[in-house]
């Protein structure tokens, strides 16, 4: 907690809520330096007036995607003038111009994958879209998840599914619930759970051991610790098919106590947040700790 406690502002105050009895307003406070101080200034500071991040050719779009979902990750204050300045600036520049019959920025683009950050991202930050929550109600498939390559493929991803749970989840603590989205987050997390968070349903073979390494930021792709963290955020009840994934996890800590990062999908982030891959990481050590918590408690 220590070592937690020591870092960016975006790590102590969800530290504080999380793995501490902090009080609301220490709470409060500490997340109020996030848009002013570490991390979380840096990337407000490297958008562009136009509203980009990273140009507005194909790599400042996507790059636009990941910075706002990471700016949301960190905890930034939706209400804070930082943040309202950001947004507006989205709200008012970006479009999906090149993407036909698609729109404004948080009306989102045509992946599932990239549509479920986009929700996600503008529900948190007030720009929730009804929309887009349709259009990814309507492509969920026959077996509870999404893929960014249906209707040519059937099954869905765990990259896909992850992405869109965590847009629907976004969406439903902004608006509050409705029967229709309420049974896709169902669907979708029955999906997960039913393939132990990792295994194929089929064979029950590994899907692919990278998930059971961690990344930071996660971006599109599925690893264990990030479907945990889901479940945890989304209130869902502790499941017995969850117990592989849970000890995945606490077999990845270290003799000091500490989660290392696995992978980096950073090259969309205009910086470095952490020493970096086989480095102690304040983000997995973090998510970690409060998934065990979850679990056990």
């Amino acid at each position: 907690m220590r070592w937690l406690l020591d870092s960016d502002p975006a790590i102590r105050w969800q530290a504080m809520r999380d793995l501490t009895d902090s009080d609301e307003k220490a709470v409060a406070a500490e997340r109020a330096r996030v848009t002013t101080e570490g991390w979380g200034a840096r990337l407000l500071a490297c958008q562009s007036p136009r509203g980009y991040w990273g140009g507005r050719d194909d790599p400042g779009w996507m790059t636009t995607v990941w910075c706002l979902a990471l700016l949301k990750e960190l905890g930034a204050d939706p209400e804070s003038k930082e943040v309202r300045r950001a947004i507006s600036r989205v709200r008012k520049h970006i479009t999906w111009d090149r993407f036909p019959g698609c729109g404004p920025y948080f009306d989102g683009e045509t992946e599932p994958c990239l549509n479920g950050a986009i929700l996600a991202s503008g529900a948190y930050f007030g720009e929730p879209s009804k929309h887009l929550l349709n259009r990814l109600l309507r492509e969920q498939l026959e077996d509870g998840g999404w893929n960014c390559e249906a209707p040519k493929s059937t099954r869905s991803s765990f990259h896909s599914t992850i992405c869109v749970l965590e847009g629907l989840l976004e969406y439903e603590k902004a608006c509050g619930p409705s029967t229709a989205l309420s049974k896709a987050r169902t669907r979708a997390e029955n999906y997960l759970l039913s393939r132990r968070m990792l295994r194929s349903l089929s064979s029950g073979e590994v899907i692919n051991r990278r998930w059971m390494r961690f990344a930071f930021p996660t971006r599109c792709w599925y690893d264990v610790l990030r479907g945990l963290d889901y479940l945890r955020r989304a209130g869902v009840k502790p499941d017995k098919r969850a117990a592989e994934a849970i000890e995945v996890v606490t077999k990845r800590r270290h003799q000091n106590g500490l989660w290392p990062l696995n992978y980096a999908h950073a090259h969309l982030i205009p910086f470095e947040m952490e020493p970096g891959v086989g480095r102690a990481s304040h983000w997995n050590t973090l998510r970690a700790l409060r998934v065990l918590n979850w679990y056990r408690h």
